[in-house]
């Protein structure tokens, strides 16, 4: 990116380059051993995780969809900024249904595994840099392996666009799921990118500057508590929106054998698929609660919390197969 300076100049702005630095941190992080779940510090963190659920007043409906036994590739989409808060209620409910025996292994963005705190604690709750040999080993073991195949494309989309799936055209995981021949669960979120608002994913900026050595393609500038408009982060306020995350019926594509992992068709065919079944379901949630932030500080008044849960339990339906 400095190759347009006089030779002299361009060196030392490489050497005063934050995202080269970065990208050898993000490098250092990447040999080291991906799998460092530590089980005593994750049933102290859970208790942490529920409570920082319960600020958003976090709902995992039909967590029993995902099979008890045995592998399966649960797929996401990815909201809210630099926290996540969707991912977390997952994490929460899952240990708080299914127990330690049986861990969730997430694939975490490789750049947060170098900011200090925040990726030793991704690594010591269970996940693991995004790559599918990750997912594959994990997969391999028969474990359920978390994923976000949108990545910080999805994850920094505009505000304006936080009721789309937006799994960026990414089909690594479809291929991977046809070659272990698992079952796949859409785990659809809602409400986390109201948390914080994203005002413009900047992906022009981003080749510019370089960021594909830290894995990112845009630069994104959001709206956030109490920075205002500036770069995003893992520390800000998040804004106390209402989430729900819906977990549908799994999706079976064994039938077409691993071999199928190599036939653009089907693979295209599968992604039509699921991108279907979740952009259906986050538009259902978006019906359901068009404005998260407002429904969770109303839930906050006097008198309103338990009216607001009973209305909730009556008008929901649990959803259909294939939802």
């Amino acid at each position: 990116m400095f190759d347009w300076l006089p030779r002299g100049v361009s060196e030392r702005a490489r050497r005063l380059d934050p995202f080269a630095l970065w990208a050898e941190l993000v490098d250092r992080q990447l040999a080291e051993p991906a799998f460092q779940r530590d089980a005593s510090f994750l049933k102290a963190l859970v208790p942490l995780m529920q409570i920082f659920s319960r600020y958003f007043d976090a709902e995992v409906r039909d967590l029993d969809r995902v099979p008890q036994q045995g592998a399966a590739l649960l797929v996401g989409n990815h909201s809210g900024g630099g926290l996540t808060p969707d991912t977390s209620a997952v994490f929460a409910a899952w240990y708080a249904e299914r127990g330690f025996d049986r861990p969730l292994i997430g694939l975490g963005f490789d750049a947060a595994f170098t900011v200090p705190l925040i990726g030793s604690v991704m690594r010591r709750m269970g996940q693991v840099p995004a790559s599918v040999e990750n997912a594959g080993r994990a997969l391999d073991e028969g474990l359920p392996v978390l994923v976000y195949p949108g990545g910080d494309h999805e994850l920094f989309r505009p505000w304006l666009d936080r009721n789309r799936i937006d799994l960026a055209g990414r089909k690594g995981f479809i291929r991977l799921a046809l070659e272990k021949r698992v079952p796949v669960v859409p785990v659809v979120g809602h409400g986390g990118h109201d948390s914080v608002i994203v005002l413009l994913r900047s992906e022009r900026l981003a080749e510019w500057l370089g960021l594909k050595r830290i894995r990112m393609g845009n630069l994104p500038i959001v709206w956030q508590l109490p920075w205002g408009v500036s770069l995003p982060g893992p520390f800000y306020l998040p804004l106390p929106a209402k989430i729900t995350v819906q977990v549908c019926e799994p999706i079976d594509w064994s039938a077409h054998g691993p071999e199928a992992a190599n036939n653009p068709e089907i693979v295209d065919r599968c992604y039509a698929e699921i991108t279907e079944v979740m952009q259906r379901t986050l538009s259902a949630l978006a019906r359901e609660n068009p404005w998260p932030v407002i429904r969770r500080l109303r839930s906050l008044l006097p008198g309103v919390k338990r009216e607001t849960r009973r209305a909730q339990r009556a008008r929901r339906p649990r959803t259909p197969p294939g939802s």
